[in-house]
């Protein structure tokens, strides 16, 4: 018998107990169904991390001076020294001095959100932050005079000065501030909100460092050459601070390339736990169509001794079964597959409404060819042992079985 031939019987036997047909593939439309929703997940997390940690920059190292271990200390000139004498790894540095305490008034009111830091002259650069037309950024002489100067982001501009903060004023700690420049949007979603990336105000780090009596530095920003040189540009930051130091534990070197990999590779073999465990309900799929394909035979075990007597070989017997099987497994997999993209769109709209995150659970072609090749091979090795039995009936006794 062809396979085309069988094929047909096949589909005409699915047919004629459709409902029966659909309870055998259901095991399997669940576990392709699982599969490629968790998977989908797994791809939208790992974007949404990307795109997250790129806004933090993953071409850049955030070093941290503890001092633990060392009676030795470094100085801003310092480590402005170690970034110029390595160009090959290391573009700009900006010493970062936050306010977190800090207090910000507009006249009687007082603003809760704003985050203040204090920064270089090239930290909006380093970070790729653009301003909007009619004000600047902090300039050198800003930071040498310990100058009273800011920058804030939009949703202060919008908020609290209808669009038109260049040249007011504001107060940071009781000290009166005059705003230079405002930042254009710095978050991805295109919108501003309290307490968001855009609800900053930048000073000069030089004039943070009084306000909040920090004698040393200790928080600095590198941008490098490359996000690939993070390796090996941290490892040269680490080796020029323990020259310094002469201990490991008096900093810190955080490379945000290098985190970002790290949760990505947990994150991986997160879903794939649970992609193998939703995989068990192939698993059960194939179970399933074993016990049909089983009882099938006999239910045909009279056709099966007919065809056998006309002279039909075991190879075609066994095969008649066998791609019967298969076949309820793949159109079980193809049903799990329409399944697993309608569950992902749902989900998507899921995690919008209850996150307000745009996390799109997307699902691989990958996945999708591994869940449908699995299904195809789970019919097959399940539909092979009662295609067996069917093979090696007696056409005699078949030929008698009521």
């Amino acid at each position: 018998m062809r396979f085309f031939e069988s094929f047909e019987l096949a589909l005409k036997n699915i047919l004629a107990g459709k409902m029966r047909a659909f309870l055998t593939m259901l095991g399997i439309i669940i576990g392709v169904m699982s599969v490629i929703t968790i998977v989908g997940l797994g791809n939208g997390m790992e974007n949404y991390m990307v795109d997250a940690f790129k806004s933090l920059g993953t071409d850049t190292l955030n070093i941290m001076i503890t001092g633990r271990g060392s009676s030795r200390s470094v100085s801003e000139e310092k480590m402005y020294e170690i970034v110029e004498e390595h160009p090959e790894y290391f573009l700009k540095l900006s010493p970062t001095v936050s306010m977190g305490g800090a207090s910000v008034k507009l006249g009687s009111e007082t603003l809760e959100s704003p985050s203040v830091t204090g920064v270089s002259e090239d930290y909006l650069e380093m970070k790729q932050y653009l301003l909007m037309p009619g004000g600047r950024g902090l300039y050198y002489v800003d930071v040498r005079e310990r100058a009273n100067v800011c920058v804030v982001g939009k949703y202060v501009n919008e908020t609290y000065f209808d669009g038109e903060a260049v040249g007011e004023t504001l107060k940071i700690s009781g000290r009166m501030f005059t705003i230079i420049g405002v930042l254009d949007i710095i978050a991805d979603s295109g919108e501003t909100e309290e307490g968001g990336a855009d609800d900053v105000i930048f000073i000069p780090y030089s004039t943070a460092a009084r306000m909040s009596g920090i004698g040393v530095l200790n928080s600095y920003t590198v941008t490098l050459v490359s996000e690939d040189l993070a390796t090996p540009a941290k490892e040269v930051m680490e080796d020029e601070l323990y020259d310094v130091f002469g201990s490991d534990n008096a900093y810190r070197v955080q490379s945000m390339s290098e985190l970002l990999g790290t949760m990505t590779q947990m994150l991986n073999i997160l879903i794939t736990v649970l992609a193998l465990i939703a995989g068990i309900s192939l698993l059960v799929g194939g179970i399933g169509i074993m016990n049909i394909m089983l009882v099938s035979v006999t239910e045909r075990t009279r056709e099966i001794g007919i065809r056998k007597a006309l002279g039909a070989k075991e190879r075609y017997i066994m095969s008649q079964f066998v791609i019967e099987a298969a076949t309820t497994s793949v159109i079980g997999g193809a049903l799990g597959i329409l399944a697993g993209f309608g569950l992902s769109a749902v989900a998507t709209q899921v995690i919008a409404a209850m996150t307000e995150e745009s996390l799109t659970v997307s699902p691989s072609i990958a996945s999708v060819f591994m869940a449908f090749g699995i299904s195809a091979v789970i019919g097959i090795l399940f539909g092979y042992l009662p295609a067996k039995k069917a093979a090696k009936l007696n056409p005699i006794d078949a030929l008698r079985y009521e």
